[in-house]
């Protein structure tokens, strides 16, 4: 199971989840779940405990149910009481099924809490293997603005007073969307896959120099907002240097490394004059292309090659 530094308090999941407390432990308030797995304890139900991960929660439904109900009482306090000796977060019964005498009295023995829930156990396992997985996803912060863009998440960067708020202004204007400005806290919630949202103090928040902080859910309306988005495209936005060099036709991959995952990144140069809202949506329908296959800049050269095949040795 793969480690990690984050966790969820177990507090925060019965709370979240609706879930009903059947007994809690002396030190319910500080249990952290680190694991991002949920099991079926079946074969622990068994005697057998090779390879068992004490990090996960365990939720129990029909087949574990109906399998404890064969075995003996004294058979129920053993499994029970090994299960429990591994000291894990919490044991779930689904279906609302009311845990055996001797579950609870091991629970008690061994201080483990034990819960309860309305749900099937696949909607329970699945739906909470969702949310850990979203609230333990390695984490990092970054400087600069997240918009979403025909739906692609555009990461501008650049150093601080380039133009970077004012951009998405312009963008919201045009009916796109505001995820974070200034910060934007970036999660690894897939091996190839990247969440940003904004920091909760300066959510729907976005810095102007010459107006100030304004509210862009109340200026622009709700639909101007959104809580999070992949991050599909990093835009760094430069200063134009007539000495420095650019890309005219878009065929050199540029990424950039964030938590492991290679993200598509450009650099566009600014002066004044380019209308730098307008070459965001450009960049945002192009990369979008670019993910359904088609490439312009590579399609383009190779036009241009194949015109030069084709008239090698004529005069013109």
């Amino acid at each position: 199971m793969p480690m990690n530094s984050y966790s969820v308090p177990l507090k925060t999941v019965v709370e979240e989840f609706h879930l009903t407390v059947t007994y809690a432990s002396t030190d319910f308030d500080r249990v952290q779940i680190m694991g991002e797995e949920v099991s079926r304890p079946g074969l622990q139900m068994t005697g057998f405990f090779n390879h068992f991960e004490p990090l996960r929660v365990q939720v129990i439904g029909n087949v574990e149910s109906a399998y404890m109900n064969t075995l003996s009482s004294e058979r129920k306090r053993e499994i029970f009481g090994e299960l429990f000796s591994y000291k894990i977060p919490a044991l779930i019964f689904a279906r609302n099924i009311e845990p055996p005498e001797e579950c609870l009295e091991m629970a008690r023995e061994k201080d483990v809490t034990i819960l309860r829930c309305m749900e099937s156990t696949t909607y329970v396992v699945s739906t909470l293997i969702t949310y850990l997985k979203n609230a333990l996803a390695p984490r990092i912060s970054r400087h600069g603005v997240l918009v979403e863009v025909y739906g692609e998440g555009l990461l501008l960067m650049g150093e601080s007073g380039i133009g970077k708020s004012e951009a998405a202004a312009e963008l919201l204007k045009r009916g796109h969307r505001l995820i974070a400005d200034d910060a934007v806290d970036i999660r690894k919630i897939a091996d190839n896959t990247l969440m940003g949202t904004s920091p909760e103090l300066i959510r729907n928040y976005i810095e102007i120099r010459g107006i100030g902080v304004i509210n862009v859910a109340k200026l622009f309306g709700m639909a101007a907002i959104k809580k999070e988005t992949a991050i599909n495209l990093v835009i760094n936005i430069v200063p134009w240097s007539s000495e420095q060099i650019y890309d005219r036709l878009g065929l050199e991959e540029q990424y950039m490394d964030l938590l492991g995952v290679k993200v598509p990144a450009i650099t566009i140069p600014i002066k004044p004059g380019r209308n730098l809202a307008v070459i965001l949506e450009v960049a945002a329908m192009n990369n979008r292309q670019k993910k359904m296959g088609y490439n312009a800049a590579a399609e383009f050269t190779e036009q241009i090659n194949r015109h030069f095949d084709e008239h090698t040795g004529q005069s013109f």
